[in-house]
């Protein structure tokens, strides 16, 4: 009797962001240029656009394609945990990112901002820069600092999301 096959393999995690977008390369460019993102194959189509591509970035896996010209825009979400939100902010906007949210540290204890990539996905860059946990937060989150740097998250992200209607 063989081994039953394990219902997920053991080179994907259980969730894997799947991203469409015009200009799949240049989002695999993106990726491995400013998160340091690993390469693991791209698969063009007859026509030269992706049909499917993946990254390694850290320990998940992003998957890319080619939207089709008669398909609607679909933005993607994401948040991405990196030593250094500073650096990789300063990055991103190198490689041709837009600042969504300036750099801020949270009530939560972390730091990070959003930023608006070439491709029109919004990415939330941070770094945990102190563990903070339970009533610390509440009691934070009642610091004029941490209630404005939430203003600003929100608000900006807000208007990011009306500017695409």
């Amino acid at each position: 009797m063989s081994d039953p096959v394990p219902t997920q393999p053991d080179t994907y995690p259980t969730v894997v962001p799947y991203i469409s977008v015009r200009g799949a390369a240049g989002l695999l460019d993106f990726m491995i240029d400013v998160f340091g993102a690993v390469e693991r194959g791209r698969f063009p189509n007859e026509d030269g656009t992706l049909g499917h591509s993946e990254v390694d970035l850290g320990d998940s896996v992003v998957m890319a394609f080619d939207a089709r010209p008669d398909w609607p825009a679909t933005p993607s979400f994401l948040t991405v945990w990196v030593d250094d939100c500073d650096r990789t902010h300063a990055a991103a906007l190198a490689a041709g990112a837009v600042e969504v949210t300036p750099l801020t540290t949270s009530a939560f204890g972390f730091r990070g901002s959003r930023v608006r990539d070439p491709f029109g996905n919004i990415w939330w860059i941070q770094t945990q820069v102190e563990k903070v946990e339970g009533e610390e937060i509440g009691r934070r989150l009642g610091e004029p600092r941490y209630v404005e740097a939430m203003r600003v998250a929100v608000e900006t992200f807000d208007a990011e999301m009306r500017s695409r209607t």
